[in-house]
């Protein structure tokens, strides 16, 4: 599996879109700095995805993804790659007994397909709509995650790179 973490909130970034020939389309912006975090985890193998929203990027959040997974996985050994974040760092984490862990090679998020996700997951449920609250973004991130966990076929396709599933 390979994991990552994803900062959504009320900055909006203005995506491309369709309109009319002769028209501009009125593309919504603001900048309000507010946000919160989604921890994911993804196989490519298979197309299995786990999310959880935490409120920081941080070794206590981190703690609650793995235990969270751990639990979900009870009965399975998981092998989960991931960067080099700070919240990764040893003494910051406590590692579940069924969790081994192996660091990307730094400055590479080309090589974690759950970037690819984060991408998707911005254009598809993010793109150019503006978040009255929090709870609004927190909503929408709940949709997402639950989409991609319940589209196996989706996520294998935006994340099954042959030099991965080629060791597998």
């Amino acid at each position: 599996m390979f994991q990552d973490e994803a900062r959504f909130g009320r900055i909006s970034e203005p995506y491309a879109c369709w309109s009319p020939p002769g028209f501009r389309p009125d593309v919504p912006a603001q900048i309000i700095r507010e946000y919160t975090y989604l921890y994911g985890v993804v196989s490519p193998k298979d197309g299995k995805a786990d999310f959880l929203i935490l409120p920081a990027m941080d070794g206590d959040c981190m703690n609650v993804f793995l235990a969270e997974l751990s639990q979900r996985y009870e009965g399975e050994y998981l092998a989960i790659f991931w960067d080099g974040a700070p919240c990764h760092q040893p003494g910051a984490i406590i590692v579940p007994d069924n969790i081994w862990l192996e660091r990307l090679p730094p400055k590479c998020p080309d090589l974690n397909p759950e970037e690819n996700i984060w991408d998707d997951m911005r254009e598809s449920f993010f793109a150019n709509i503006l978040f009255d609250s929090m709870q609004a973004v927190e909503s929408q991130m709940v949709v997402a995650a639950n989409f991609y966990e319940a589209n196996q076929t989706r996520v294998q396709s935006i994340t099954a790179w042959p030099w991965i599933v080629s060791m597998l």
